[in-house]
């Protein structure tokens, strides 16, 4: 008993180290070391998605606390996003989508005059692997985008990502474009992206505003385990 205990601790502590190692990568702008990272967690046993969730998605929280305070400027920003998509691309073959069932459809994507999709394409990727169909509209997307998908593919949730502050009013707009296309009543909204707060949510009135990809996630699950309407209780 003792011997497994031991050997569980140690495999733990490798895997802190390799996501300790992983966030430093990113934060670094280390795109090929960040790549390399990905291939050893993969080869000592991690699933992919925790990779993603530990590793990847814990960097990306340390990136906007830094862009936020100060301490990031937007070209670092931008190098820590190529960094991450990199390896995103290394991850993405080894993550498991959902089969049969799914569990709910969703339209994103970054709105309009902002060009960032890092933070959406991770939360894009994971709701995907945890079983939602997933629309990813890209970045820069125009409200009457957002209505015209939300319809065609008879989506349960629409998440918007803007990660400038200057772009914050065109959530607004797309919320009052869903309205004015009669689909809003149907739809809830999630938004997110180091701009946003759950203040702005309820000005703009969005359902919920989510500060990570896992909280996200989770707001969306809960919503669609419930019956019935789908705007704001």
């Amino acid at each position: 008993m003792e011997d497994i205990r031991s050997k569980r601790w140690s495999r733990d502590l490798e895997e802190e180290r390799i996501f300790e190692s992983l966030s430093k990568q990113i934060l670094a702008f280390d795109a090929e070391g960040a790549r390399e990272t990905c291939v050893r967690a993969l080869k000592a046993g991690i699933p992919a998605y925790d990779i993603v969730v530990k590793g990847l998605s814990r960097a990306l929280e340390v990136v906007g606390e830094k862009f936020q305070n100060g301490d990031f400027f937007l070209s670092e920003l931008i190098m820590a996003g190529e960094a991450t998509k990199s390896a995103l691309e290394i991850l993405r073959p080894y993550l498991k989508t959902g089969t049969g069932e799914t569990k709910g459809k969703i339209v994103i994507g970054t709105v309009k005059g902002d060009l960032h999709d890092i933070g959406k394409n991770i939360v894009a990727t994971l709701l995907a692997c945890t079983g939602f169909e997933v629309h990813d509209l890209g970045v820069d997307v125009h409200a009457e985008r957002f209505v015209e998908e939300t319809r065609e593919f008879s989506a349960d949730i629409v998440g918007m990502s803007a990660l400038l502050s200057t772009t914050l009013p065109n959530m607004k707009t797309v919320v009052d474009a869903l309205k004015q296309a009669r689909v809003r009543d149907n739809v809830r909204v999630i938004i997110g992206g180091a701009a946003t707060t759950k203040t702005f949510a309820k000005q703009i009135e969005a359902d919920e505003a989510a500060d990570d990809a896992m909280r996200g996630i989770a707001i969306c699950e809960q919503w669609v385990k419930r019956p019935g309407k789908r705007v704001p209780d």
